[in-house]
């Protein structure tokens, strides 16, 4: 023959669908219902378990590796760890069951013997599963909650990795990472895995042949279309159609949470943000760490997590001594609680500035000071009611503050001098590990690998020679009384970033003196400076640190005089309760919001132009996003003859919808990093990419005016899907959200 009539063998990827179909058919009982099944002696078991009726149906689940099936009119979800019930909306779901009737009988407690009655259209196989087709399949406690499909992947892909190895005879490449990661480009798929490359040299393969062995060891085809191999071994998986149909399913039935899964083990997490200082302004420093662990303990607390929120004021120390010692000089009626000379916290701010002066330039003022803390400290009842007036005032200004910032009310003040019973017990605990030095009459700890800058060790000092404490034996204290009465297993520590030497010491010595369990994750969370918009340290023009309610009241004012302005240029009139609400959404939330979109662990600009404007990754472009689908929502409730249904299937054909679709499957792996990476910033990049696939998706894709009335449903219930991740994520962040802006 010629070489024209010579036979050409498929394309590489026609071949794999071919064996993709025969292998479907040979383990599969129906080819076109399901997949995978479960073995007969599994089935049978755990049938009988449950008592089944002689007639039962069965179906493959909307998760993966999964079986649902009905005995006795109640659906269960089947796995190979045991029998789950499953969800109402699943167990109500339209999708054809296949009936099996079949009669069982109990031979002892392991074994059971059955016989089909009648079968017509079944045929079991009575081949065995090969080790990689085999279904894995694992127990879920809720069949109704989103797969974290990274996750899910990096799962399946270390269960290929370590087949290869074996395969290979290199047992050691098992525990190669998976490598697995968002893809880069959208015609690379949805997920990437880079395991193949770095097999080639302990292999020693080529990675295009590893990745082919990964290949068809990856169960993946229920949640990804067949995965492709690309360049010198990347392999690149899409999310199938159908999966995320299902997903988004998921979503609009549990639409508060999304279907975002909690936590599988439940943790006591303790959060230590905010910390301002008694008798103090809170300045522009305390923005960071207030917004920073507030997300953060909302992220833990939505996750499931068991979360303590604690605010370290520094409410001990010389600096009382001195200003009580100034006061009850200067205004005794203040201190002794009389009304008609009550005082605020800004008077306590001006009385510290004198009181620090004059213990500067007066020996006697300052001699009377440390008497006044030696008094103080040993429970004096007249110096103690001076200190709790102080705290009071204190506590008050800070709480206006936390109300701006909608800062949750679940934050507990617990302030240094709770832990002053605890510290010579602490010392004496130091003395008894072996870890505590004396230098020059100061107990200290000496630390390998801590120098100054000459060079020599730097101890930290956890008793002056005075016989006074350090701050940092009070967090010591304080980190061992979270760990062992409060049963902590994560404490966070949300500070700048200056202070990370100072954590780095506090947590290796508690780990010496077991003052803390193995278990017990300890973490500083470092946060950048606030800079001006000049890069230089953000302060007034005279110099002074900026307060932090005069940075909130200047973001209100601007937000107002913006809003009024739009609304002329719209010729549109507003009530003045309406608009302050719209201010005070818009100005906080975009203070907060600018803060989060960075990267904490990097210093940023502030600048109200930049956080205000309506374009880029700000508040006000999200709220304005949020506001636009409520507003498509309104006008589809006032044309629809009676209640607006979204139950229909979804229709996702165009590729703006694809791109939509797949942005809100991902919040689950989103939410997930940010508990476990403390990084905010990557919550915010995911909305601004939902927000922004959105208005792509509005301007190519007609809601109101779709082509049928089921594509119209589709698309509403995309709309009404995007606004419900949007509200939850921004109240994650703690920014209220507007119906109308």
């Amino acid at each position: 023959r010629t070489h024209r009539h010579r036979r050409r063998r498929r394309p590489r990827r026609q071949r794999r669908r071919r064996r993709l179909r025969r292998r479907s058919r040979r383990y599969c009982c129906q080819p076109c219902c399901f997949r995978e099944v479960l073995s007969m002696r599994q089935l049978y078991a755990m049938s009988a378990l449950l008592a089944a009726a002689p007639a039962f149906a069965m179906r493959t689940s909307t998760l993966p590796g999964q079986f649902a099936f009905r005995t006795a009119g109640r659906a269960h979800l089947a796995t190979r760890r045991g029998v789950l019930p499953v969800a109402a909306h699943h167990a109500s779901s339209k999708t054809p069951f296949m009936t099996y009737p079949l009669q069982l009988t109990a031979v002892d407690s392991t074994a059971y013997q059955h016989s089909i009655l009648q079968s017509p259209q079944l045929r079991w196989p009575t081949t065995t599963f090969p080790r990689h087709a085999s279904p894995r399949l694992e127990a879920t406690t809720a069949a109704a909650e989103l797969l974290d499909v990274h996750a899910w992947l990096e799962q399946r892909v270390k269960a290929a990795l370590a087949d290869v190895a074996e395969s290979y005879g290199v047992p050691a490449a098992a525990d190669s990472a998976p490598m697995v990661v968002p893809a880069t480009r959208p015609e690379f798929g949805d997920y990437q895995c880079n395991a193949a490359l770095p097999l080639a040299k302990p292999l020693k393969a080529k990675p295009r042949d590893i990745a082919q062995a990964l290949l068809e060891r990856i169960q993946v085809d229920d949640v990804f279309e067949p995965a492709e191999i690309a360049g010198p071994g990347f392999l690149n998986f899409k999310l199938r159609n159908d999966f995320m149909c299902e997903q988004l399913r998921l979503m609009l039935a549990s639409r508060d949470r999304c279907a975002v899964p909690t936590a599988p083990s439940v943790q006591r997490c303790v959060v230590d943000y905010s910390s301002p200082n008694i008798a103090k302004e809170m300045h522009v420093g305390h923005l960071r760490s207030t917004i920073i662990g507030d997300t953060l303990a909302r992220i833990l607390a939505f996750r499931g997590h068991n979360v303590l929120r604690l605010n370290h004021v520094g409410d001990w120390g010389t600096q009382f001594g001195m200003l009580i010692t100034h006061m009850r000089e200067t205004m005794p009626a203040a201190l002794s609680g009389d009304d008609s000379a009550s005082v605020d916290l800004e008077d306590l701010v001006a009385f510290y500035k004198q009181a620090k002066a004059r213990f500067d330039a007066e020996p006697e003022f300052q001699k009377t000071s440390r008497a006044e803390v030696v008094k103080l400290q040993a429970g004096d009842e007249e110096s103690l009611a001076a200190w709790r007036m102080l705290c009071q005032k204190s506590e008050i200004a800070f709480k206006q503050v936390y109300e701006m910032l909608s800062i949750d009310e679940n934050l507990e003040t617990r302030g240094e001098s709770f832990y002053n019973s605890r510290l010579p017990g602490l010392v004496e605990e130091l003395r008894g590990a072996g870890i505590l030095q004396e230098s020059d009459g100061a107990q200290c700890v000496f630390l390998e690998g801590y120098t100054n800058r000459d060079g020599k060790p730097m101890p930290m000092i956890v008793q002056k020679s005075d016989g006074g404490f350090m701050y940092s034996t009070t967090d010591l204290a304080a980190l061992q009384q979270r760990a062992t009465e409060e049963k902590a297993d994560r404490i966070l520590y949300v500070t700048d970033s200056g202070q990370a030497t100072h954590f780095a010491q506090v947590f290796e010595i508690a780990r010496k003196a077991n003052l803390v369990g193995e278990h017990v994750s300890l973490e500083h969370v470092p946060f950048g400076l606030v800079m001006g918009e000049d890069g230089k340290k953000f302060k007034t023009r005279s110099g002074d640190t900026v307060k932090l309610v005069a940075l909130l009241d200047e973001a209100l004012v601007r937000a107002r005089a913006d809003i009024t302005k739009r609304l002329e240029v719209d010729g549109r009139e507003e009530s003045e309760a309406e608009i302050e609400k719209i201010a005070r959404a818009v100005g906080i939330g975009a203070v907060k919001y600018a803060d989060l979109a960075m990267n904490r662990q990097s210093n940023y600009r502030f600048s109200f132009d930049k956080m205000l404007s309506l374009n880029g990754n700000t508040a006000p472009y999200m709220l304005y996003a949020y506001a636009r689908i409520r507003g498509i929502q309104r006008r589809a409730m006032a044309n629809a003859d009676g209640d607006l249904e979204l139950d229909a299937p979804f229709l996702i054909n165009e590729p703006t919808e694809l791109n939509l679709a797949r942005q809100l499957v991902y919040l689950p792996q989103v939410i997930i990093e940010v508990e476990r990476d403390l990084l905010p910033s990557r919550l915010c990049e995911y909305i601004y990419e939902l927000a922004t696939r959105f208005n792509q998706f509005y301007e190519s894709c007609p809601v109101m005016n779709a082509e049928t009335a089921e594509l119209k449903t589709s698309r509403l219930a995309l709309c009404e899907l995007t606004a419900s991740t949007l509200r939850l994520s921004l109240e994650l962040l703690g920014i209220d959200v507007l119906e109308r802006l």
